[in-house]
C-alpha cells in the first residue's frame, strides 16, 4: 500500500503572496501534503499577537503547486489558530512551518517576529515547528541556495520530531555559498535609536519606529549572529517555557518572608 504523505501547515508574516512562502511550498511540494494559511498582507513585528477586537476573514486563493492556499485578515498567530479550527478537518499536521521570511529573525528579534509567532503557536499546539528566515529583505530575494538545507531539516524533523516545547529558529545568511550549519544560542543585544521624530505638514509631531540592533557580545563565536556573519546557517532551538529555573532557587527567600512581609507588624 502506498504510504500517505505527511501533512504540513505553512504560514508566514510577509503575506500569502510573498516569494519566500511560495518558494518554501515549491521546495517541499513533493515531500508532503501542504496547506497554506497566511496573512492577506504583511504582518511583520506582530510576534504572538492575535485578534480579539475584530472578526477574522478567510479567503481561498490560487493554489501553489498542489498546496491549497488561504489568506487570513489577521496575524500570523490567527492564521495558525484558524487553520487548526477551520482548514485541517480535525487532522493534526505533522509539522508547522513559517517563512521563508524576507529578513533575519536572529538574536532578540525572535521576540518581535511574526514569523516565529506562527512557529511558537504551532509548538504550543504540540506540533513540531520550524521558522525559516533569509537575511535579505528584498521582495525578489534568491531563495534557491536554501533548498537543500530546508529539505534536509524538514525531512529530519518529520522523522525524529523535536523535544517537547522546543521549536527551531533557522536563519540563513545572504550568500549563495553557505559554509555549513551551526547550532547556536541567541545573541544578546538590544535595539537602539528606535524612534525617529518627524514634523507633519499640519504642525504636529509623528514618529517612525526604526533603529538598529546593537550586539552586546560581537565577538562571541557561539551565537546566531556570529554564525550568520561568517556565512553559516544559524539554527537556534527555542523553548516555549521561558522560566529561569536558577532564579527560582535564588528567590526562595520570597516564600519564607511572605508572612512577615504581609503582616501589619512587619510593615514599616
Amino acid at each position: 500500500m502506498k504510504e500517505e504523505k505527511p501533512l504540513i501547515l505553512i504560514s508566514n508574516d510577509d503575506g500569502y503572496h510573498a516569494k519566500g512562502l511560495r518558494s518554501l511550498v515549491k521546495m517541499l511540494a513533493d515531500v508532503a501534503h501542504i496547506i497554506v494559511c497566511a496573512p492577506e498582507a504583511g504582518r511583520s513585528g506582530f510576534a504572538g499577537a492575535f485578534s480579539v477586537a475584530e472578526p477574522l476573514r478567510l479567503k481561498r486563493r490560487k493554489d501553489i503547486e498542489t498546496a491549497a492556499v488561504w489568506s487570513c485578515s489577521g496575524t500570523p498567530v490567527d492564521c495558525i489558530k484558524l487553520a487548526f479550527s477551520e482548514l485541517l478537518d480535525g487532522r493534526k499536521p505533522h509539522l508547522v512551518l513559517s517563512g521563508i521570511n524576507h529578513g533575519g529573525n536572529a538574536a532578540v528579534n525572535v521576540h518581535y517576529s511574526g514569523t516565529m509567532g506562527a512557529v511558537i503557536e504551532g509548538c504550543l499546539k504540540h506540533v513540531p515547528a520550524v521558522g525559516f528566515s533569509l537575511c535579505d529583505e528584498s521582495e525578489e530575494a534568491d531563495f534557491s541556495p536554501l533548498r537543500p538545507v530546508i529539505r534536509a531539516i524538514v525531512r529530519r524533523v518529520l522523522t525524529d520530531g523535536l523535544p517537547t516545547d522546543v521549536c527551531l529558529n533557522v536563519n540563513f545568511p545572504p550568500t549563495k555559498q553557505l559554509k555549513g550549519i551551526k547550532v547556536c544560542r541567541m545573541n544578546r543585544g538590544c535595539w537602539v535609536n528606535e524612534c525617529e521624530k518627524k514634523l507633519h505638514p499640519r504642525g504636529f509631531d509623528y514618529y517612525w519606529i526604526t533603529g538598529h540592533f546593537q550586539s552586546e557580545e560581537p565577538d562571541a563565536a557561539d551565537t546566531d549572529l556570529w554564525a550568520l556573519n561568517n556565512g553559516f546557517v544559524a539554527v537556534t532551538p527555542t523553548r516555549i517555557d521561558v522560566t529561569d529555573y536558577p532564579s527560582m532557587e535564588r528567590l526562595q527567600w520570597m516564600e519564607s518572608s511572605w508572612w512577615e512581609a504581609s503582616s501589619p507588624a512587619g510593615e514599616e
